[in-house]
Order: structure tokens, then sequence, then C-alpha cells
């Protein structure tokens, strides 16, 4: 608690540090200064309801199950969410019990030394919270490998993901993984395509499309492809790019020349397949890694683009026939992190809720991540959870104690 008042009282100053690592703009990292605040005080709250539970048993037998920390956490997190998703894991260890070794990004050191730092002048003893830097392999091996850690928690790449996950099998190390996604958004023909399109356009290109939950393939209903995709289109033309300090700035660069070229060579492989680049595709200026909010239409099933996370400013759109086809499309990558629709019917919404393989399914809005209920994701994007009532999954075990009374 003490930790979530001093990140209040530094809220400018965390958000300009988030600014300047990932050049998002400064009202985009004071909502996320004032989330990862609540993240703090959510955790706070949920450890003093980590109850164990008394399980009735034969005639003097008394079987009581109690919840302890699971021991030294290790902790690895992205540069795409500088603050969020370091604080989950920091507050989530320790309000759980549990000493933790943190690596964040290296792109984006400032801001998770800067929320350390809140928790250390709120009085977390010396040793408890514990943050390295270095070669990111070299540090996952030695603390995986450790036997003093007893889990780990990740956020990243499938890839690393899945070496992550071989390393700890050797060791029998559980962790919590929180990998990439690629959300597929089913717009069904009872919504209104142009307003629809309008906000699905503005969460698209948010944080320049870098987060692992944003939409990114849209499939609309034939009936209203068409419209949605003219409204699309015009939208992400409007959206103004440039320095994250600048107040009237929707959208900053990318974080780096990775990011950049790989979202060149997406755009470059799907329009060589047949793909069509409606608007963007293009570096903007001479300085930074800046790049138009892109749109491509009739991307043919064998791009990459369509496989391959693009975690960048691009969607794509492609109308579908029926919900058969649409929610099959949805389903047909190795992701399953979000997953959203936009439909006035109940029993349409009851269904693709139901059959979307995601681990977050929203309807009619892109929530999907708070700090009250559970994020994850199933297949590539990863196992355990994080937030809601699940939150100390990854921290605790569960002990039996049972007692002879007679």
């Amino acid at each position: 608690i003490k930790a979530a008042a001093l990140v209040r009282e530094r809220a400018s100053s965390i958000a300009r540090t988030i600014t300047l690592e990932l050049g998002k703009p400064l009202a985009e990292s004071l909502v996320e200064v004032d989330r990862l605040a609540v993240v703090f005080e959510w955790h706070a709250a949920e450890a003093q309801r980590s109850y164990g539970r008394i399980v009735p048993a034969a005639p003097g037998i008394c079987h009581g199950v109690v919840r302890e920390p699971v021991g030294v956490v290790a902790a690895f997190t992205p540069w795409n969410g500088p603050g969020a998703s370091p604080a989950r894991k920091m507050s989530a260890a320790l309000a759980a019990g549990c000493c933790v070794v943190i690596k964040p990004a290296e792109e984006t050191p400032g801001t998770a030394i800067a929320l350390a730092q809140c928790f250390m002048d709120a009085g977390a003893p010396a040793g408890v919270l514990n943050m390295v830097f270095g070669h990111p392999g070299d540090i996952s091996s030695q603390l995986i490998s450790s036997p003093i850690v007893r889990a780990f928690a990740f956020t990243g790449s499938v890839p690393v993901g899945r070496h992550l996950a071989t390393l700890a099998a050797q060791y029998l190390k559980p962790a919590v993984m929180e990998l990439g996604g690629h959300s597929p958004v089913i717009v069904c023909d009872d919504v209104d395509p142009v307003t629809t399109a309008q906000f699905c356009a503005r969460t698209k290109y948010r944080n320049a499309g870098q987060i692992c939950m944003s939409p990114t393939r849209f499939y609309v209903h034939e009936r209203i492809e068409k419209k949605f995709t003219e409204a699309f289109i015009e939208a992400a033309r409007s959206i103004r790019v440039g320095s994250g300090f600048d107040p009237d700035v929707e959208m900053g660069p990318l974080a780096n020349s990775r990011r950049r070229d790989a979202i060149e060579q997406l755009i470059s492989q799907a329009t060589d397949a047949g793909a069509k680049l409606r608007t963007g595709g293009t570096r903007l200026g001479t300085r930074g890694f800046f790049f138009a909010p892109s749109v491509i239409t009739d991307v043919p099933d064998t791009a990459e683009v369509l496989q391959t996370e693009p975690f960048g400013p691009v969607g794509l759109i492609a109308p579908f026939q029926s919900l058969d086809d649409a929610i099959t499309r949805a389903n047909g990558t190795p992701y399953g992190l979000a997953g959203y629709a936009f439909t006035d019917s109940s029993s349409m919404a009851n269904r693709i809720a139901s059959e979307l393989e995601c681990g977050v399914v929203s309807i009619n809005h892109f929530h999907a991540a708070s700090h009250d209920t559970p994020f994850g994701g199933v297949k590539d994007s990863g196992y355990g959870r994080e937030g809601g009532a699940e939150c100390f999954d990854g921290y605790l075990v569960s002990k039996l104690i049972s007692h002879k009374t007679s």
C-alpha cells in the first residue's frame, strides 16, 4: 500500500520515464502508472484473502490445507509494458510472501528501477526485492537452474517462452508464462460498421500496436465489410504520429529498429503474396522509428503475417460469410491470448465466447486485462494466470496438514 502511494506521488516522473524509454504518448504513460498503482493495492488486499480450508475427514482426523509461499521467484519482463509488467510480477510475488529476483527488459530499465525504488522507500527489507540487468540468456539460465529459485514468471515472445520452458523442465520449476498473441476480432453484421471501425482503429494503434493483446485480425461480415474497411482506413490515416511528449500525438514510434524492420518485412511478404496495402506501410521521417498506421486486405492464408504476431501498427481486414467461417479462421493460429467480437445478438455473443480458443474474450469492447480479473492465454500463448483471485497461483503452494486428534 505504501509503495502504491509513492507511485502516485511520483506518477509524473515515472510516466515521463516510460515515454522516454518506449515512446508512447505521455497521456497513455500516465494511465499505465495509475493502473500499476491499482495492481499494487489489489495484491496487497488479495494477500489477506489467501485462505486455507478444513476438509472433513474420518473421526479423530483433522485435515487442514494451508497456502504457503513457493520460495524465491525469478521474473522476466518485456519492454512493451515497462511499468505494468514488472509491477504485476514484483507486487504479486512480494504480497504472496516470496522473495523475487527480477530481470526487466534492458531496453526499458529506468521504469522498473523507479518502481523498485518505491518498494525500497516503502520499507521492503533488504534482499527481498532484487533487480538484475545483463545478457538475457545468461541471466535466465543462471536463475532458472539455481536451486535457490523455486519458480519463475515470464512475459515475452513465444520462441523465448519455449526456450525457458524447456530449461525449466530440466529442473522441474513451475512457471507462469504470458506469451504472444495474434488477436482476432469478429465483427457481425448487426452493428454499425462505421462507429465500430473507428473504435477498432483507435484501439489497434494504441502503443503503436506493440501490445500482446492488440486487436489485429479483423473478420468482418461481408455485408458490412466495405463500409467497415473504408472507415477503418480513414481512421488509421487520421492518427497523429510523433513524439510522445507532444500532447496532440496519438501514436508514438516503434520501440526499436528491430520492430520497424520486422513490420516492413511482414508487409512486404504479404503484398508479394497478393495482399493489398490500403494505407501506411512506410517509415515516417528520417529520424527515429516512426511508422505509419497500416491496413492490409485480401491477405492470402499462406502469408506469414497471418501466423506471426506483427506486434506493430498493422491491421488485417478480411470478410466472412458465416459465423462458422469466422470462428474457424479466428482459431486458425497457434495463439490463444485474447479474442474480441462485436455483435448486438446475445446468442451470437454467447457462441463466440464459448468457441473462441482464447484465455480472454471481450464482447463489444477491448478491455481485456484488469487487476481483479485473471489474465493469460492458451495454446502457444502460455499458461498460468495473472490478476484476479488467481493472481497468487504461481507463487503459493498448497500444503495438507493432517492431525490425528484421538
